[in-house]
């Protein structure tokens, strides 16, 4: 999850998400206001608690929220939510095999094919280190843990497993180990193997890689995430391609002397973006060639928006419509120091604006934020460290 993808607009859909249409010499256009509605998740069958939301994606027609429930004494357990329609939700079957999968926080959440896998952790074991789970979507709906050795995703070679992707090669999942940037792969979220110390993907004698997200593409697979050259402490921002998952080409983007790294990537018709820090703000870079999304193309950055302070993007969405072309809308979830925001980008990434959210979440260790888009609906999770909700606006809502 999508614990797991946050994002801005086209040019038709700005006027759908609440309308802000400004001539350039009118001054900075005025924020789009959806409309938005709040909707409840159910507590899931077990013991009480506080609900944990973490990520959240559209698959099939369907919505699905991945996070917990937290007991009062800081104890966890697994918890999944779907609703056909973004308003009514109902909680899948949960189906651990592990100690710490009866225990974990599901945090990322893929579509592929219309079935959903998803990544979560507890952390434990004498050194407190997360112990990072996957899991497959059966029949029914419900979530099933998948068997993994302890070494998999830990071991005293483990950094992160951040998200996971489907595509028509099957599963991909962007991390790390100590060994720098990484990948774990499956053709069908039940058996995921390992790809790391990978030519160019992994870290060398000049550059210190860690790789953050995955996105299908045409012909393969692109991961997002930056590099530490060496004598340097600030990073640039990269991407890698592969066909297989297996080997790797590792394409620069355009850096700066700031520190930047790519958190997201999404496709926006023949685009794709990219969408990280940069110093001390936001910053989107984009690549257009003229046919499939694949190693090719140029890229370039684009619009730089916000203040990060120690911030991080949560997620990015396409918003695509009639004409949108290969520079549709963008909508993206931030957090830095002034909280949780949303944004939403229809000049191509180039610029943003801020889309007002329902609730106030401050920037902290146990909140979060997530969206997601499909079918002309906007679905958004907000987890303040008390509660979680989930709030719906259609993007036709004027």
């Amino acid at each position: 999850m999508s614990v797991r993808r946050v994002i801005a607009v086209l040019g038709a859909v700005t006027t759908l998400l609440g309308g802000c249409r400004a001539a350039r010499d009118e001054g900075p256009p005025e924020p789009v206001r959806p409309r938005w509605e709040a909707s409840v998740l159910p507590v899931p069958p077990g013991s009480a608690g506080r609900l944990v939301a973490r990520d959240a994606t559209a698959c099939a027609g369907r919505w699905y929220v991945v996070g917990a429930v937290a007991a009062p004494d800081g104890a966890t357990r697994p918890a999944a939510w779907a609703s056909g329609d973004g308003r009514a939700w109902a909680s899948l079957p949960l189906r651990p095999i592990s100690y710490y999968g009866e225990r974990a926080i599901l945090y990322a959440v893929g579509c592929h094919q219309g079935r959903v896998a998803v990544i979560g952790a507890r952390a434990g074991g004498a050194h407190g280190n997360p112990r990072v789970r996957t899991w497959r979507q059966d029949a029914d709906g419900g979530l099933t843990e998948v068997p993994a050795e302890f070494e998999l995703y830990g071991g005293p070679e483990a950094v992160s497993a951040s998200r996971i992707a489907g595509g028509a090669g099957g599963w991909l999942i962007a991390g790390a180990r100590t060994g720098g940037a990484a990948v774990w792969r499956s053709p069908d979220a039940t058996d995921f193997q390992l790809v790391d110390r990978a030519a160019e993907l992994a870290s060398d004698a000049a550059l210190t890689t860690l790789a953050t997200d995955a996105l299908a593409v045409p012909g393969g697979w692109l991961v997002g995430g930056g590099g530490r050259p060496a004598g340097r402490a600030d990073r640039d921002p990269f991407v890698w391609f592969s066909g297989s998952g297996v080997t790797w080409t590792r394409l620069a983007l355009p850096a700066t002397g700031d520190d930047e790294i790519v958190q997201r990537l999404v496709r926006v018709g023949s685009a794709v973006y990219a969408v990280g820090v940069r110093g001390s703000g936001f910053q989107a870079w984009v690549r257009e060639p003229a046919g499939a999304a694949s190693s090719a193309g140029t890229w370039r950055a684009v619009g730089r928006f916000g203040a990060t302070g120690t911030g991080s993007v949560a997620a990015v969405e396409s918003v695509a419509g009639a004409g949108a072309g290969a520079g549709g809308g963008l909508l993206a979830m931030t957090v830095a120091a002034g909280g949780h925001r949303l944004w939403r980008s229809t000049a191509g990434g180039s610029s943003w604006v801020s889309v007002p959210l329902p609730a106030d979440v401050a920037a902290a260790g146990d909140t979060s934020a997530a969206t997601t888009i499909w079918d002309g609906r906007l679905v958004i999770t907000l987890d303040d460290g008390v509660a979680a909700r989930v709030w719906f606006a259609p993007l036709g809502a004027v």
